[in-house]
């Protein structure tokens, strides 16, 4: 199957695709309302909260507009590209996880909602220091070893 067919399938098949589906399936973060889906030999993640859901896309837009200039940009298009796109989720909820008190990300819906009812609300969040963890955060580069087949 390939990309383009697997995107097809997938978008029909799961209107609530996590927001932070790069995060979990990279293993930088974990969420009690996210559910595996295997496709052929694909795997995504899917929402099962249309709350969070709604939560998590609002957080996600936030976080991806405050770090524009901390991810060498000038503008988000619709798309990121990947490693970009792996910066701001995982940088990201590294740093609010660490604002609600959490010492590391396992859980973003309740991370997200910690965050909703602490004094402001959303609203309060200090993004200077969630950008900071963003512009810091390391993705993995690809191991450049021999293969012998």
């Amino acid at each position: 199957m390939d990309e383009k067919e697997f995107k097809e399938i997938y978008g029909g098949y799961d209107p609530q695709r996590c927001h932070f589906n790069k995060a979990i399936l990279l293993g930088c973060a974990g969420c009690s309302r996210s559910q595996r889906v295997l496709i052929a030999e694909r795997e995504a993640i899917s929402c099962l909260s249309r709350a969070g859901h709604e939560r998590c896309g609002a957080i996600l837009a936030a976080l991806r507009e405050k770090a524009v200039f901390a991810l060498g940009m000038t503008h988000t298009g619709k798309h990121l590209p990947h490693g970009k796109q792996v910066k701001v989720e995982c940088g990201g909820i590294a740093a609010l996880a660490r604002l609600s008190g959490a010492a590391l990300p396992d859980d973003i819906d309740g991370t997200l909602q910690q965050l909703e009812r602490a004094p402001g609300g959303l609203d309060a969040i200090p993004y200077g220091e969630v950008v900071r963890s963003i512009s810091h955060y390391a993705v993995r580069k690809r191991g450049r070893g021999s293969r012998t087949d």
